[in-house]
């Protein structure tokens, strides 16, 4: 696993990604008063189930890899190159349905530990 990076630095966000056969990896890659910044790193068949944040908007763009965004009352197929929004109180999640690994970058703000 690489250490989180120094910033202002231009990096390959993928780089970072952390696996583990019994659940979904995270790394931060970077955490402020005002965002987080990090990834999700899926095997197939792993999921991050379906959960809302309230007071905190998330971003979440498909680096690689094919799966499913979970939604609500939906799923929708992703594939690198795609992105989610999910403002504040809205149920969202991912499923790796692939063959493959997925790495997912997913931005929240404010970051979960710095609300308000």
């Amino acid at each position: 696993m690489s250490k989180q990076p120094e910033h202002p630095e231009s990096l390959r966000p993928e780089t970072f990604a952390v696996f583990h056969p019994e659940k979904m990896g995270k790394a931060t890659l970077f955490e402020s008063e005002r965002i987080l910044v990090g990834l999700n790193a899926f095997l197939p068949g792993q999921a991050h189930a379906l959960h809302a944040h309230e007071g905190i908007d998330k971003v979440y763009h498909v680096l690689e890899g094919r799966g499913r965004f979970l939604l609500e009352d939906r799923e929708i197929p992703m594939q690198p190159g795609e992105m989610l929004v999910a403002p504040s109180g809205v149920p969202h999640g991912i499923r790796n349905d692939g063959e493959g690994k997925l790495v997912v970058l997913a931005i929240l703000a404010p970051g979960p530990g710095k609300k308000g």
